[in-house]
């Protein structure tokens, strides 16, 4: 359950992107994306290099961990994993702006979030040889259908779709199960979660430099605007990444897409209390269809999550050595082995199901 509740924190984090915004200074969306990478990203790839010397200070390395029970580790380099998740993290929002930009907030927003958790489960499926599972597809399925009615409330959008803004959203999607998987691939290989969240962030960061400098950075020179800013990357980004990295961990990329769901439900929730906007009826309807499709995973994850082992009590128990003039002058008897042999069917470490969600 502790995994599922750090991707549901680091979801209400998400959610607050579009209340920060509304209460900042008109900005253009790429510099208030970039700005946010650079923020974010630099400040987890900071804690990610900080960690690792501290870990070196102590004579561990500071940015791995044992690597995770019962999976294969990825074929590829470690290097490839970090350079394609920040190639998925640099296109996700510009390929999310284009959707909205096209077919307006609502179409593109459905889109973008619906084909999300359905890429994730599918690429997983295909890379790591994994079928998410009957409750992920019944659960994706709820959560999207009420991410449809909870837009489609809101009565935006042009009549006619634009099919390239359909690309774009779609491609905003997949940009979010690359890097979704990439880091899933680090944490396979006994990446800590800050580690594989501030390589792939840490770049993004870097790239993203050349994207701010090209836009009008103004608004960064007003008190709302930086404070904007420093929202958007240090809780919506950093923060919000720690916790999507720690539950990462323990839980499958296609059920961490869907319980990002709860990223809309916190955001038509504060746009509420703090925007004093108004929901009409198929808004109520479409957040309590999204909200039992992630209670439904909720539940299924926390009752699939592995628990340690209980003790063997059918061991034998270790043969007390015996007591000879040999052993009571301090030495060894040559007749008693130096430790019992361990039967063949005893497990020193409970196995980790690859499927804990």
């Amino acid at each position: 359950m502790r995994s599922v509740l750090l991707v549901l924190a680091a979801a209400v984090c998400f959610g607050t992107t579009g209340t920060a915004q509304a209460l900042g200074p008109d900005a253009d969306p790429v510099s208030v994306g970039a700005a946010r990478i650079l923020i974010g990203g630099g400040a987890l790839a900071a804690m990610a290099l900080a960690l690792h010397v501290a870990g070196r200070r102590r004579g561990a390395t500071g940015t791995s961990v044992a690597p995770t029970s019962g999976v294969r580790p990825p074929r590829w380099p470690a290097w490839v994993a970090v350079v394609v998740g920040a190639g998925g993290v640099l296109a996700y929002q510009p390929a999310f702006f284009a959707g909205t930009a096209a077919n307006g907030v609502a179409v593109g927003t459905v889109v973008a979030l619906g084909s999300a958790p359905v890429l994730t489960g599918v690429l997983d499926w295909v890379l790591r040889r994994r079928f998410p599972g009957g409750t992920w597809v019944l659960a994706t399925a709820l959560a999207t259908l009420g991410v449809t009615v909870l837009a489609s409330a809101s009565g935006s959008g042009p009549s006619a779709v634009d099919p390239l803004g359909i690309a774009a959203s779609v491609a905003a999607g997949a940009s979010y199960a690359v890097y979704t998987l990439a880091g899933k691939s680090l944490l396979d290989r006994g990446w800590a979660p800050s580690a594989s969240m501030g390589a792939m962030f840490g770049v993004a960061a870097a790239l993203s430099l050349p994207v701010l400098l090209a836009t009008d950075t103004g608004w960064l020179a007003t008190g709302p605007g930086l404070a904007m800013a420093l929202w958007l990357g240090l809780v919506t980004t950093t923060v919000a990444y720690l916790l999507f990295g720690a539950g990462l961990k323990g839980l499958t990329p296609a059920t961490v897409s869907t319980l990002t769901l709860a990223e809309p439900l916190t955001a038509t929730l504060l746009g509420v209390l703090l925007l004093q906007e108004r929901l009409p009826a198929t808004a109520v309807l479409g957040l309590a269809v999204l909200a039992s499709g992630i209670v439904l995973l909720a539940v299924s994850s926390s009752r699939r999550m592995p628990r340690p082992a209980a003790p063997r009590t059918d061991a034998a128990p270790a043969p007390r050595p015996r007591s000879t003039p040999e052993a009571q002058g301090g030495g060894l008897d040559p007749v008693q082995p130096a430790s019992p042999e361990v039967p063949r069917n005893s497990s020193t470490a409970p196995e980790i199901s690859s499927r804990t969600a």
